[in-house]
């Protein structure tokens, strides 16, 4: 059986700087060696690949590539796939060419397990809601960093809970001074142009 190819992926791909377009076509060869039946779509502008639901998506951005799997969280090669996620969104971190991917064997095993929860009709885990006030400590380097530019503390300001959660918890989980203030820097260029930490995935 023929995989079943999406176009528009096609297209994704022919439009992808040159560094990028080998990483995403070995990721797509791949995902459909583990799962036949995968299907393609385009969600958010970057290409999906679903059986049974969302198994994981791929992007191309100006310097690297990203995966993410949509179950992560429960997968058991999750604390594997935390380790290799250092700057990027996504799980394996920044993907600059092919040989930033894992092994075929182990990203095939990834691809696999992924495909199995969503046969096994597992649901993607959600956050309980709380009634509790939510009060979010911000630490100092973020407020100091914030007084260097208006616009950027303007952003952050009126940014809802959650926004300002996933930025504070970027800067705090980093495990070295000089990841931090990368971090810091980014935020406060995202936040000057109004975006949020995740604004590359949010639906436009």
């Amino acid at each position: 059986m023929p995989p079943k190819i999406d176009v528009r992926i096609d297209a994704y791909i022919d439009r992808a700087a040159p560094f990028a377009k080998p990483i995403l076509q070995h990721i797509r060869k791949l995902v459909h060696q583990a799962c036949p039946e995968v299907t393609e779509n385009i969600k958010w502008g970057m290409p999906f690949f679903e059986y049974k639901g969302i198994i994981c998506n791929m992007a191309a951005f100006k310097k690297h590539c990203s995966l993410g799997f949509f179950k992560a969280g429960q997968m058991k090669s999750a604390p594997e796939l935390q380790a290799n996620n250092t700057e990027a969104m996504g799980h394996l971190g920044k993907i600059t060419s092919l040989q930033d991917l894992p092994k075929d064997e182990v990203l095939t095993g990834y691809i696999k397990e992924a495909a199995a929860l969503n046969e096994a009709g597992v649901k993607k885990a959600t956050a309980k809601k709380t009634t509790e006030n939510k009060e979010l400590s911000i630490p100092d380097e973020v407020t100091a960093a914030l007084k260097t530019n208006a616009a950027a503390k303007n952003t952050f300001d009126h940014f809802p809970y959650s926004h300002k959660k996933e930025y504070v918890e970027w800067i705090t989980e980093a495990k070295t001074p000089a990841t931090r203030n990368k971090r810091l820097a980014t935020m406060l260029e995202w936040l000057e142009e109004g975006k949020s930490r995740n604004w590359k995935y949010e639906r436009k």
